[in-house]
């Protein structure tokens, strides 16, 4: 298996307004562009052919900083999802690259601390058609969660219950043989408007298919809020702060401040924050809890906010 199909085309609303001007898997975590431990993940089990589905939206900017690939040893395929509807219908449109073959499936804005090789040999040396990626969670309210027995075989998949009948949610990492091409046609949009990949695999199950979980051991982040964010940001600097060598930063350096490439830091203090690269700050002010850019002349303290720039005061970049 040498194929994944990685889905990059969120809007990442939650994010707003630093992801009107930087897509969502390109924000750098630690300094590091969020799709490259994606593709750290994928590369440890072989692949080398990566399908980037990503928006229109999104896709120029894409293009313009992961290329073909070829940097990060991969070749990407680019291929544009025209409306998001959910994550069966991005797949669909990876169908042509994946050719009945083996894949990855793989949501861009997940990051895991240890990598796949084990759940990679079971599914290459079972007969499932798939096996999904699942982790104990506390609030398996917030996910699609699976229900499975003591050989790890699905029976049911319920998408974002009140009541949810099992705590172990779908992590965002799919292993997928040719017969998800059989069910995908004949897939209805959920309650929410949208192509579940859980339906997907709900129809996989009651069509007599092998579906199995893989239980994950290690930790998993979503990083599509800020809180989420924050978290993977302190998680990948080991608790530390982290400032790129070409930036400047005239503050009290807090726990947990990561700034990025070129940036420009004046403030009392900061702690617990991103700040993206090029990022202008100025302001005799506190900063926690937040995520930065652009270039801003601040007059008050600010605490778990996501800023971008300031659109009434100019700020020089001298």
């Amino acid at each position: 298996m040498n194929k994944a199909v990685v889905l990059a085309a969120g809007k990442g609303s939650r994010l707003y307004p630093v992801t009107h001007r930087i897509a969502k898997p390109l924000l750098p975590i630690a300094n590091r562009v969020t799709l490259l431990y994606a593709f750290d993940r994928l590369t440890e089990i072989g692949i080398t052919d990566v399908c980037l589905v990503v928006g229109e939206q999104n896709e120029q900017q894409m293009k313009e900083t992961l290329g073909d690939g070829s940097k990060f040893g991969i070749q990407i395929t680019y291929v544009v999802q025209s409306s998001p509807q959910g994550i069966a219908h991005a797949l669909g449109f990876a169908k042509d690259f994946v050719n009945n073959q083996p894949f990855v499936l793989y949501l861009g804005d997940a990051i895991y601390t240890e990598g796949f090789q084990k759940y990679a040999d079971d599914f290459a040396n079972s007969p499932c058609a798939n096996l999904s990626i699942v982790k104990a969670v506390p609030e398996a309210s917030r996910f699609g969660v699976a229900v499975f027995d003591a050989n790890f075989h699905i029976s049911q998949l319920v998408e974002k219950s009140a009541n949810p009948p099992s705590n172990f949610a779908m992590a965002g990492f799919y292993f997928f043989g040719p017969e998800i091409w059989q069910v995908l046609p004949d897939l209805q949009p959920s309650a929410r408007g949208e192509y579940e990949i859980t339906d997907a695999i709900q129809m996989m199950v009651d069509r007599q298919m092998e579906v199995r979980a893989g239980v994950y051991s290690g930790d998993w982040f979503d990083t599509g809020t800020l809180h989420s964010f924050l978290d993977t940001s302190r998680h990948l600097c080991g608790g530390k702060s982290l400032v790129d060598p070409t930036a400047r930063v005239l503050a009290a350096l807090g726990e947990f401040a990561v700034i990025g490439e070129n940036a420009i830091v004046e403030c009392r203090t900061i702690e617990n924050s991103v700040v993206l690269p090029g990022a202008n700050i100025r302001g005799d002010i506190e900063i926690n809890g937040c995520l930065i850019g652009g270039s801003c002349a601040l007059y008050k303290d600010l605490y778990n906010e996501i800023v971008w720039g300031n659109p009434l005061v100019e700020v020089s970049e001298d």
